[in-house]
């Protein structure tokens, strides 16, 4: 009975955006009001779980896209995203500049969270797309998937990272395995499948950022240009090693927050590609306003998806749904990444599936003598299964690209799903010869 509720709940959300074109993230909160009445909450617990959806959804994540946004449009508005583009396209030529673009995706998918690589990674889609005259979503998909398959299987990612700690996984075998594992589903789901993606024609916001090409006397250096870019992952990556040799220092720890490394960054590059480079600070900050107006839209979708994500739990169903495939007989990979899988069509989070999962299994699994480390890359590959409706990634990809619900289905949930197989097939190969 429970299924059947998610599957009219996801129905209903899908006519009300598409046929009767209501505010999306109105659908949102309908639905998920109708969705806790079904599954017998009060109306007080109705509310509390909207406003506790809404928040732990948005928390920083206010703070992680505003800031990535400003950094973006900055760093397209100057110039320097064009730079960055111009090298690519001279290092990796147009014939290989999916599979570059992928290993950048990778590259800064590592240690940034999703969210905050997806804003990063958006202007210099828009830019290279508009150079060199590629389809806007062969571009992006290639980066796309790199930035999902870092966020599923990697530590230190909040899911996988747990899932290894619950299962007493050693986290340098588990980054190991991972990145052999993700190089077959990078491959596969990036430039490969990107490369059918031609006949779809996104229609994104181009107010959103200048992408009109500027003589090359104008453009910032190229060393500049990629530091700016790329300050928010050279602060992950470096802060956490250094914190762990000063934890006494609030601001190195300080600096280690995403959400303070986004905003050193928006500081960092107002100085080095704007009044630095003639910018008046009263334009800069205009542009800042732009881009914060030109995600905020896009911020309440994701929060309705947080919202409905937080009436499944209340409602137990990603409990009963855990429980319900508990109880099947499977090769303990196939079975925790099935679990995974079922659990993130229908709860959308991919966190909250990888997590109820391993609650679920680790009993059972620690008593099998499987490869941990491998579990947490079955685990975390399911966990990616078919982002749809409920999935603020799915909406994040819609609302930037500018695209129908039907073809981010063809494109964004099709990626997901490839990158999901693919991480399985690869976990049951490398787990013959560990």
């Amino acid at each position: 009975m429970l299924i059947l509720l998610v599957f009219l709940s996801i129905l209903c959300l899908v006519l009300l955006i598409s046929w009767v074109k209501l505010d999306t993230f109105i659908s949102f909160l309908l639905v998920s009001i109708g969705l806790g009445f079904a599954v017998g909450l009060s109306v007080p617990e109705i509310s509390t779980a909207i406003q506790k959806g809404i928040g732990s959804t948005l928390g920083d994540l206010v703070m992680i896209v505003g800031f990535g946004a400003m950094l973006g449009k900055l760093v397209a508005d100057s110039g320097a995203a064009q730079r960055i583009t111009d090298a690519l396209i001279l290092l990796f030529g147009r014939k290989y500049m999916l599979w570059g673009l992928a290993l950048a995706g990778f590259v800064i998918g590592i240690p940034l969270f999703y969210s905050a690589g997806f804003v990063i990674v958006i202007p210099l889609i828009f830019m290279i797309s508009a150079s060199a005259g590629i389809p806007m979503l062969v571009v992006a998909v290639p980066m796309l998937a790199a930035l999902s398959v870092a966020h599923g299987y990697l530590p230190p990612h909040p899911s996988p990272a747990a899932i290894a700690s619950q299962l007493n996984a050693d986290m340098g075998k588990t980054l190991l395995y991972g990145i052999i594992v993700s190089i077959p589903a990078i491959a596969i789901a990036g430039p490969i499948f990107g490369k059918t993606l031609g006949r779809f024609k996104p229609n994104p916001d181009t107010g959103m950022f200048d992408l009109t090409p500027k003589p090359q006397s104008e453009l910032p250096g190229l060393g500049i240009s990629i530091l700016t870019a790329l300050l928010p992952v050279v602060l992950l990556v470096s802060m956490a090693p250094v914190r762990n040799l000063f934890p006494e220092s609030k601001a190195l720890a300080l600096l280690a927050e995403p959400w303070f490394g986004m905003l050193a960054s928006v500081l960092f590059a107002t100085v080095a590609l704007g009044t630095s480079r003639g910018m008046s600070m009263k334009n800069i900050t205009k542009s800042f306003e732009e881009a914060f107006k030109g995600v905020a839209g896009i911020l309440l979708i994701v929060a309705g998806a947080g919202v409905f994500k937080q009436i499944m739990t209340e409602g137990q169903i990603n409990s009963y749904l855990a429980d319900l495939l508990a109880g099947l007989h499977a090769p303990p990979l196939i079975l925790s990444w099935g679990i995974a899988a079922v659990i993130r069509v229908c709860v959308g989070s991919a966190t909250v599936a990888g997590l109820t999962t391993v609650g679920i299994l680790a009993p059972l699994l620690q008593s099998t003598g499987v490869s941990p480390e491998l579990t947490v890359l079955a685990i975390g590959s399911g966990s990616l299964m078919f982002s749809h409706v409920n999935d603020g990634g799915f909406w994040l990809f819609k609302e930037y690209f500018n695209v129908s619900i039907r073809d981010t289905i063809m494109t964004w949930s099709l990626m997901e799903t490839i990158v999901s197989i693919v991480g399985l097939i690869g976990v049951l190969i490398l787990d013959i010869f560990v």
